[in-house]
């Protein structure tokens, strides 16, 4: 059964880090994309940065620019999240979703979803 799993959110001050993780299981990850999106209170879904099979990465949130790194490690079925230098609007609940062979920004375009994994950025 496919599944994926979030993990690594938390609270943190203005200027910290976390790692969030996804970790799939039920599914090979050869010609499929993972896609990070998050969801503050009140506002749409919005994607984040999303990572090809090859390793090929896009950015879809301009802010997030030079501060998140998208990974992923295939051996392990896992892809990573890596947000540093966090400010309170990056506050919201981040989801990992998996979709076939490319990268879309598209919240409706992706197949399966993780339950979420709440981040949350104040002094």
């Amino acid at each position: 059964q496919l599944q994926l799993v979030e993990n690594g959110g938390g609270s943190v001050q203005p200027g910290g880090s976390l790692r969030l993780s996804c970790v799939v299981s039920g599914i090979s990850l050869d010609f499929r994309a993972i896609g990070w999106f998050r969801q503050a209170p009140g506002k749409e879904r919005e994607g984040v940065q999303c990572i090809t099979s090859s390793g090929g990465v896009l950015t879809y949130a301009d802010s997030v620019e030079g501060r998140f790194t998208i990974s992923r490690d295939n051996s392990k079925k896992t892809v990573y999240l890596q947000m540093n230098s966090l400010r309170p609007e990056d506050t919201a609940i981040y989801y990992c979703a998996v979709r076939r062979n490319f990268c879309s920004g598209l919240v409706s375009s992706y197949d399966n979803w993780g339950q979420g994994t709440q981040v949350t950025v104040s002094e």
